[in-house]
């Protein structure tokens, strides 16, 4: 069983940064991805970034450029910096990993929110 504690939201104006922490516990074994996905009231989750095991990272249109995710294999943490943030980018954010091995295995974190003040 993997757990993910997530840390690291909060209230912040236009234009300023959060970064957001997750820490994976449990067997996290390879290939794997780690990520983040957010959803906004009355919307439906998305994905905000990924990171594989491999080396490869995926953003949403509508954050490159501004977030960055970021990951220690050796710590089992992934991170994800969010830079001029605008309130668009208002929701509950989740640590997501999915680890294939036999099957696949998707586990998420409790989620943390982030609100952006106009």
């Amino acid at each position: 069983q993997v757990q993910l504690v997530e840390s690291g939201g909060g209230l912040v104006q236009a234009g300023e940064s959060l970064r957001l922490s997750c820490a994976a516990s449990g067997n996290i074994f390879s290939p794997n991805a780690m990520g983040w996905y957010r959803q906004a009231p009355g919307k439906q989750r998305e994905l905000v970034a990924t990171s594989s095991s491999g080396g490869g990272t995926n953003y949403a249109d509508s954050v490159k450029g501004r977030f960055t995710i970021s990951r220690d294999n050796a710590k089992n943490t992934v991170a994800l910096q969010m830079n001029s943030l605008n309130p668009d980018d208002t929701a509950v954010y989740y640590c997501n990993v999915v680890i294939v091995g036999l099957r696949k295995y998707e586990y998420w974190g409790q989620g943390t929110q982030v609100t952006v003040s106009s």
